[in-house]
């Protein structure tokens, strides 16, 4: 698809041609924060999961994803634009429900969002305080929103430039422990690769395991999102997706297997059971030294800035698609002269997250058992959520569309990946409890809100068609 600048002036167009595939796939592999997926995620997919068989999960949800932007990727071809699963929804079931699904994603990315704050302001917290200075982890958490807010309202290049720094960076510490690993030819059981057999990966506990495995995975649909700012869309949307489900996949699954290995695959799930906190750090101690251990503890913060300036970015554009289609105060819409970046997005949703943060502060919530956990469920119950919606309206749009596309393409693969999405959501929810570590009525209640949030989007996009018929018939049209 071929964007005409032409047909809006350039205060509500992003900056064309602003990124290419590499700043593409630092986002969305620095939204996924493989030090962070690695080191937070990973150990209790161990502790609670299928064991050995973590590796294999990794796989089983990468195919999935695979499968998922068979479809995703085509249709990208067709509609395109700052709207992503908005603008996908919209052309593929019909307005309502590309307005309810683009509240539902708001909803998921901005609690990703305040999660990463939670998180970061924990570990900045304690990795400063030895140093004399002693801040509330709020304090830093906020620091970090002024900084994010910084960098978002610049050109996007200049996002993509940071983000591919640190990813880089957190990838090459776990690189090395992973290789180190194989170079010291494994642990006490040497190597096997049994943590890819059906065995393994179908184990007890499998379904738990893919809990964490799938929200490991967050963020790399983002790709579309930027439809309007890269390169040559047509050709570097379908790449940059497939890049990155890959390189998650491939990364993910390696160093599991490398982690595994080094315990044995009959003690990992004993000792991450042990200590979730120590699982991966007493394994680079052992392997590469102390002061490895330093360097990947700063580097975990550095992966918890790059997430969430990712998540920014990615936000920004939800809130300027909705502003720019008249479903949000119009202001939204506007893009920064210099930059090209949406500077007025980025302020607003912000300001929305420091509110949030602010609500949990004065409620004196706990910033890694409420704020992070709670957060996190909320997100993964969402993103799987939307998902679900994309690959219905993939199926429904290439129904009604003529194209070139094979029936692999245009129906068998999509609705393969929402089997298994469907099959995702019920394990996600049947272990909410475990995944956000509460038996609290409100997070109990996080799939029905996501339900509520959705149907409320679709009501006001019926309100829309009868008190504004004009807008509504123009819905979905701003990004062709």
């Amino acid at each position: 698809m071929t964007l005409d600048t032409n047909m809006a002036g350039p205060t509500d167009r992003l900056a064309k041609n602003s990124v290419g595939l590499a700043h593409i796939v630092f986002f969305v592999v620095a939204a996924a924060a493989p030090l962070t997926a690695v080191v937070g995620a990973s150990p209790a997919a161990f502790a609670f999961g299928n064991g050995a068989g973590v590796p294999g999960a990794f796989v089983l949800a990468g195919l999935l994803y695979l499968l998922f932007s068979v479809g995703f990727t085509a249709m990208s071809r067709h509609v395109g634009g700052a709207g992503a699963f908005y603008t996908y929804i919209t052309h593929g079931i019909g307005k309502p429900a590309g307005v309810g699904g683009a509240l539902m994603a708001l909803v998921t990315y901005s609690a990703v969002q305040v999660a990463i704050y939670g998180l970061f302001g924990v570990f900045m917290a304690g990795a400063i305080a030895p140093l004399g200075l002693d801040l509330l982890w709020w304090a830093w958490a906020f620091a970090a929103l002024i900084v994010v807010l910084v960098c978002g309202q610049r050109n996007i290049a200049f996002s993509g430039a940071i983000l591919g720094v640190c990813m880089i960076a957190e990838i090459a510490i776990l690189l090395l422990l992973d290789i180190g690993i194989v170079m010291a030819g494994g642990g006490p059981e040497g190597f096997s690769l049994s943590s890819f057999s059906p065995s393994a990966v179908f184990a007890p506990g499998v379904g738990v395991a893919l809990v964490f495995v799938v929200g490991s995975f967050i963020g790399f649909e983002a790709t579309a999102i930027f439809g309007e700012e890269a390169e040559n869309p047509e050709k570097t949307i379908p790449r940059a997706t497939y890049v990155a489900v890959l390189l998650i996949t491939l990364f993910y699954a390696f160093s599991t297997w490398a982690i595994t290995q080094f315990y044995g695959p009959s003690k990992v799930q004993e000792t991450a059971v042990a200590g979730l906190e120590s699982f991966y750090f007493i394994a680079t101690d052992t392997v590469l030294g102390a002061w490895a251990s330093q360097v990947m503890n700063i580097l975990l913060i550095t992966s918890l800035f790059a997430c969430v300036l990712s998540f920014h970015n990615t936000l920004n554009r939800y809130f300027f698609a909705l502003g720019r289609e008249g479903l949000a105060f119009k202001v939204l819409g506007k893009v920064h002269p210099m930059h090209g970046s949406p500077y007025v997005a980025g302020l607003v949703q912000s300001a929305i997250a420091a509110l949030v943060l602010v609500l949990f502060i004065l409620a004196g919530a706990d910033p890694y058992t409420v704020v992070f956990s709670w957060m996190s469920a909320l997100a993964v119950i969402g993103i799987l959520a939307v998902q679900v919606l994309v690959s219905v309206a993939i199926i429904m749009f290439f129904r009604k569309t003529p194209t070139s596309h094979g029936i692999w393409t245009t129906l068998l693969a999509p609705a393969l990946g929402l089997v298994g999405l469907l099959g995702a959501l019920f394990l996600v929810i049947s272990n909410l409890s475990l995944l956000s570590g509460s038996e609290s009525l409100i997070v109990k209640s996080f799939p029905y809100l996501i339900v509520l949030i959705g149907l409320i989007g679709a009501a006001f996009a019926m309100q829309i068609k009868k008190q504004k018929p004009m807008l509504y018939a123009s819905l979905g049209k701003v990004f062709e």
